[in-house]
């Protein structure tokens, strides 16, 4: 899920060593919920209980048992609910991962649409809902934020803005936060990086393969400059987008902007101003609020060099132009229904959705965007009930035990390496559920006729909340999610695993279920984060949080031999016409997708205790695991956003997260019987063997 305000999307870049969520999916059928009809006033009137499949947890009716497993094991597992299944106009896919989150707003809503005005949440929703107020303020609220841009006297004048454009409205060629030093993770330093493009990936603006999105963007950027009152839009629009074509010809690669080793660069504030003149780097940083550094990490250095460089050639008349269009457009969603409109008919040429979300679906985004946790706080107590929590502890206790014997056993590795890998694992902090220590929103004001001051005033809130930790000890109880959230993800330079409330529920974990149907299900979402302590990039990380090569040569020659034969399989996938998963950008998720597969059946038998597991409807434990594991992925997605995730994603698409890791598992082709001449058949030495 993403963040409901572009403007601080600078932040993110606080994210880089921190690996990515398990799920990463933007837009998250109850096809088999009851009663799911919408309401009169358009909420879903499902059940607010967690969904299961069948009685032990696998959907027996969804299989297409005349697929053989080892030609199409997502079909073999799905291909019956792909057949009955489709995609609603809202959604850029159907899947579990939508199930659960769309159950997830149903019980928020239930929660949020109640709240009296009087209160933060009640507020801040109730200003978002009434339409009425926000059609008869009309572009009001917005005009003076255009007004501000106009003004701009300069360019130094026009790099603070900028600086402050990341607790408000707008755009920056740069952003940045704080995050975990890389030399010493127990203090927070400053990390900076790239920024400036609004179409996802700088690829959009270069490949022709998105010419229509490229256009549809262009055709936006007018219909925005014309609404704001620009008395040449279509000039306009031209010069916005040639500027952003140019810094998308100078940014980093995505697949780049992932690897440690090429965007640990610290500066001070004094060596970043000498290495990237063209912009007054002070004043930037006086409209950030950062006082000078000692100690900055710059991502993609060059990238940002040039950029600055471009910045101070660039016309600032073209460059206000430029800023009022990404004002207009993160302010969009809370004007009225002609911005929202507009923006959309851009966005849905990105995903494929032909139908704008409820009100009240992006109404609870706000929320969940502005008041998370305290909605979080509301929402564990209802939802997620100690006795989960404690079974989801011993499940990733488990798991933790079953990855300590995968290294243990590992016939590769070097003992000095081993004994640095089970120590970073020993020291790996599990935080399930929910926070230990619930945020203050206290100094947050929302009034309830006032949607948009409660918008910027929430943003700024965020930021001033996260610039706080700025050369500060690295709070590891901290969470970067809302309990709420159906997501999961790995610290990075913490050496954390976090599992929100939000992702704990049917089908992907419930209590009720077969032990194996939870193994195959959260059991492999909990290996994939674990794992991310030792994929590509987690494995440059050492126990205590910093970037050290903690590997003897040999062994990391091995690693990367093994990594590169694991990626060429990656590499001939086409998960849409023309579109191929890059194995550079995709690594570090199809290793954990890989080992928290493995190190989730080894936990599952390590549970077994010795014994034999009982067969259930004709299917083995095994089975059963490996089923769960295919059906806790299913998902049908649009073309547009299938390539849209292969371009800017680091995970793959879910057909190749069921297919890529399976193949390489003895234990499965023994499960189903899987011989020579099945379509992803694999000969046992050409199985990817890392953790």
């Amino acid at each position: 899920m993403t963040k409901y305000l572009g403007a601080a999307a600078g932040l993110a870049i606080v994210a880089t060593l921190m690996a990515s969520p398990a799920l990463a999916r933007e837009n998250v059928p109850a096809a088999y919920v009851a009663g799911t009809a919408e309401g009169a006033d358009g909420m879903d009137e499902g059940s607010l209980k967690a969904l299961t499949f069948g009685e032990w947890g696998v959907d027996l009716g969804a299989r297409d048992t005349s697929v053989k497993p080892g030609d199409d094991f997502d079909k073999y597992a799905n291909g019956g609910w792909f057949a009955r299944t489709e995609i609603p106009s809202d959604q850029a896919s159907a899947g579990v991962d939508y199930d659960v989150y769309n159950l997830t707003q149903r019980q928020l809503r239930a929660l949020v649409a109640g709240a009296p005005a009087t209160s933060q949440v009640g507020g801040l929703y109730q200003s978002f809902m009434d339409e009425a107020r926000v059609e008869a303020l009309g572009a009001t609220p917005l005009m003076a934020d255009i007004d501000a841009v106009a003004k701009i006297a300069d360019k130094s004048a026009m790099a603070q803005f900028m600086g402050g454009t990341q607790g408000t409205f707008g755009a920056t060629i740069v952003g940045g936060g704080p995050y975990a030093d890389t030399a010493d993770p127990t203090v927070n330093v400053l990390w900076l990086g790239q920024g400036g493009l609004g179409l996802p990936e700088r690829d959009y603006y270069l490949n022709d393969s998105f010419k229509p999105q490229r256009d549809a963007y262009r055709a936006y950027i007018a219909r925005t400059m014309k609404m704001i009152g620009n008395a040449a839009p279509e000039k306009a629009a031209d010069a916005i987008m040639a500027f952003e074509t140019e810094i998308a010809k100078v940014s980093w690669a995505i697949a780049d902007r992932r690897d440690i080793g090429k965007i640990n660069n610290p500066m001070s504030s004094e060596e970043l101003a000498a290495y990237a003149p063209g912009l007054d780097w002070s004043a930037w940083f006086a409209g950030a609020g950062i006082a000078p550094q000692k100690r900055i990490i710059v991502n993609e250095n060059t990238a940002i060099r040039d950029i600055a460089a471009l910045y101070a050639k660039t016309p600032l008349d073209t460059i206000k132009l430029w800023q009022q269009f990404h004002v207009a457009n993160n302010a969009a969603p809370y004007l009225p229904k002609a911005f929202v409109d507009s923006r959309f008919e851009y966005t849905k040429a990105l995903s494929g959705v032909g139908e704008l979300r409820p009100r009240w679906k992006r109404g609870l985004t706000l929320v969940d965007g502005s008041l998370g946790e305290l909605v979080g706080e509301t929402y564990s107590k209802q939802y997620f009930p100690a006795s989960a929590k404690t079974k989801m502890e011993a499940l990733v206790a488990n798991l933790k035990l079953a990855m300590g014997d995968r290294i243990r056993a590992n016939s590769w590795m070097a003992p000095a390496t081993k004994e640095a890998a089970l120590a970073k694992l020993a020291k790996m902090d599990v935080m399930v559920g929910y926070p230990d220590k619930w945020r203050d929103y206290s100094g947050l004001r929302i009034d309830p006729a006032d949607l948009y001051g409660n918008v910027k005033r929430s943003a700024a809130f965020e930021y001033a909340y996260s610039l706080s930790d700025l050369n500060k000890p690295v709070d590891r109880k901290k969470w970067s999610m809302n309990p709420q959230e159906v997501n999961a993800y790995n610290g990075g330079l913490e050496n954390k695993i976090v599992f929100p409330a939000g992702i704990l529920q049917a089908p992907y974990f419930s209590e009720g279920v077969d032990d194996a149907v939870n193994y195959g299900a959260i059991g492999a979402v909990i290996g994939h984060e674990i794992t991310h302590g030792f994929d590509d990039q987690g494995r440059k990380i050492d126990a205590e949080g910093a970037v050290r090569d903690w590997w003897t040569p040999e062994d990391a020659a091995r690693f990367d031999a093994q990594a590169k034969a694991f990626g060429a399989q990656y590499a001939t996938y086409e998960a849409a016409p023309g579109a191929f998963i890059n194995p550079d950008l995709t690594m570090g998720e199809n290793i954990a997708d890989l080992a928290g597969l493995e190190v989730a059946y080894d936990a599952y038998h390590r549970s077994l205790g010795g014994k034999e597991a009982p067969v259930i409807d004709g299917l083995t434990g095994d089975q059963r695991f490996f089923l769960a594991f295919a059906q806790a992925w299913r998902d049908k997605a649009r073309e547009d956003s299938i390539k849209q995730q292969v371009a800017s994603d680091p995970h793959s698409p879910a057909r190749w997260r069921i297919i890529g890791p399976v193949r390489n598992v003895d234990a499965w082709y023994k499960a189903f019987g899987v011989e020579a001449g099945a379509r992803y058949y694999l000969t046992p030495e050409a199985r990817t063997k890392i953790w």
